[in-house]
């Protein structure tokens, strides 16, 4: 039990936190389903696996996988009928004994379809894939790209062409691609799985090329079965464009199981792991830790006892620089270094009162001195955001905040060693900078049911708003009342509370996804097994900084 909270408040806080897990998952089990129950009946007419069964038959049983970007397209393009997973499963998981990340056309959303989202979570599976130097299964079966978006996802740097662009680098590097054709793949699409080490093709259902019939018809006038033009048969014994012919979905997975189980060993980066150790504190007392009114404060440090092994977490500089811890911890056995927000309200060592969850100079100080010592030894960092941004006002800004927390951001930013983030509460402004947010590249962004991303929080920000706009409406001659004022907030606070929702940031892909508490241990572990496959090549080296 939490010895900083009443029963009473750690009973709510545990119910609160259940039910926001309970509506994560209704969610998913929504997303799961993808374009329907009738279109997966339609798919195994055709005899054919939805991409998630396809994934459930690739992976090795028993062995623990996750899910990047479920949450992905999550409200958005509802004029076009939704994009539910954005029409993609991307899943790390194990092939053979091998980690591995896969990626699966959903063909029951749009035919497989590329919405503007769906290239950006391709391209995420790619980074993650080159980042860590992790094998990566492609399984096709895509329409290409949805027409009516496609000004949205085909011409700029970071669109569908990059797909490609990345395959060849990918390749150079020596990081293995396999890609199974187990569907439609057509026109620019059809470069991936030929840019890819080694192809397969379902016989019947696969076909892949860059024209299908009618688009031949109406360009040249040959007429030509989609079939003869580009199914298995002529992909793999006319043309040679595909190395393996395959008779149906369970044969083509079981032939890349085949082909994964024959990699050789690579160099690893060498991060220290030991046997794991189970926290000694329940891990499922993160839910009552955890206040469902962000602004409380609690013990960040109850909470670190629920998460590292053994309860184990050896604190650097524990008396200075209190509104962040820093130290060093075991989660799953990999040596880690964590960096997380204080939303206790301490004494500063001066005697001055500081919030929990705001960064102050000596914080930022102290946390950019324990990032170097991290690189300096080859160790992991985990940030825990509950940050409401940087202390401001006249004694901040004369004591030097903006250059403390440049050193901050310089040092995270410079960092070689993994970075893995965890948006467990709060998320504002700055202080995600500084802590590590997605703009600052960590391998891996997830976030607890109870995070907010925004620059401020909704009421401030709404404060501000209904501000400006009754502002307005005054020099516009009209009368604004409490009444008014209320009703401007109101409809402003409501917008922005949609707007800081985890499932805005997850449905955008500024987090990797949305995840019970109980699931974090893994996430990470999982997280630095990748980056271990990948040395660290670049030497830490912070540049120019005002000290």
């Amino acid at each position: 039990m939490a010895t900083s909270q009443s029963e009473l408040a750690y009973n709510f806080n545990e119910d609160r936190m259940r039910l926001r897990i309970r509506n994560l998952e209704q969610e998913l089990e929504k997303i799961y389903l993808g374009g329907g129950k009738k279109r997966i009946e339609k798919l195994h007419e055709q005899g054919k696996l939805t991409a998630r069964e396809r994934i459930d038959v690739l992976l090795d049983p028993d062995r623990e996988r996750f899910e990047i970007g479920a949450i992905a397209g999550y409200g958005m393009y509802k004029e076009h009928g939704g994009c539910p997973g954005a029409g993609v499963v991307v899943v790390i998981g194990y092939v053979s004994g091998r980690q591995c990340i896969v990626v699966a056309n959903d063909a029951t959303v749009k035919a497989g379809a590329w919405f503007p989202i769906t290239g950006k979570k391709n391209l995420r599976a790619q980074e993650i894939a080159m980042e860590n130097r992790l094998p990566i299964i492609y399984l096709v079966d895509s329409a290409g790209v949805y027409l009516p978006m496609q000004d949205e996802i085909f011409p700029d740097k970071e669109h569908f062409g990059r797909i490609f662009r990345n395959n060849a680098i990918m390749s150079s590097e020596g990081i293995v691609q396999i890609a199974a054709v187990m569907g439609s793949c057509v026109a620019g699409g059809a470069y991936l799985p030929i840019m890819s080490d080694e192809s397969l093709i379902v016989d019947k259902t696969g076909t892949i090329f860059l024209a299908g019939s009618y688009l031949v018809k109406a360009a040249i006038g040959e007429s030509i079965d989609n079939e003869s033009l580009g199914g298995a048969t002529t992909q793999t014994e006319i043309s040679g464009i595909c190395d393996y012919k395959v008779a149906d979905d369970h044969s083509c997975l079981s032939t890349i199981r085949d082909l994964m189980a024959r990699i050789g060993a690579t160099e690893k980066a060498g991060y220290d792991r030991v046997a794991t150790e189970l926290p000694m504190v329940p891990s499922e007392n993160m839910y009552g830790i955890m206040p469902d009114e962000r602004s409380k404060p609690y013990s960040t440090r109850d909470l670190l006892k629920c998460l590292v092994d053994g309860s184990m977490f050896t604190e650097y500089k524990a008396g200075f620089g209190k509104s962040i811890l820093c130290g060093y911890a075991r989660i799953d056995g990999w040596s880690v270094g964590i960096v997380a927000n204080n939303r206790e309200i301490v004494k500063s060592a001066k005697g001055e009162m500081q919030m929990g969850g705001v960064i102050y100079s000596d914080s930022a100080d102290k946390a950019a001195r324990f990032i170097m010592n991290c690189n300096q030894k080859g160790i992991p960092l985990v940030f825990l955001q509950d940050v409401t941004g940087f202390m401001v006002g006249s004694k901040s800004e004369q004591g030097g905040i903006i250059k403390d927390g440049a050193k901050l951001v310089n040092a995270m930013s410079n960092s070689v060693v993994p970075k893995f983030t965890v948006v467990i509460g709060n998320s504002y402004g700055a202080g995600n900078y500084a802590m590590c947010g997605k703009a600052y590249d960590p391998r891996l962004i997830f976030a607890w049911p109870s995070a907010e991303l925004a620059v401020m929080g909704g009421t401030q920000a709404a404060k501000v708003l209904a501000q400006i706009e009754a502002s307005s409406l005054k020099a516009k001659g009209e009368t604004v009342d409490e009444k008014v004022e209320q009703e401007l907030f109101d409809k402003i606070k409501a917008r922005y509370d949609a707007q800081v929702s985890p499932y805005y940031a997850a449905a955008r892909l500024w987090t990797d996804a949305i995840i019970d508490p109980l699931e974090t241990r893994t996430w990470i572990s999982m997280g630095i097994e990748a980056a271990n496959h990948a040395p660290i090549e670049k030497k830490f080296n912070l540049g120019v900084i005002q000290v």
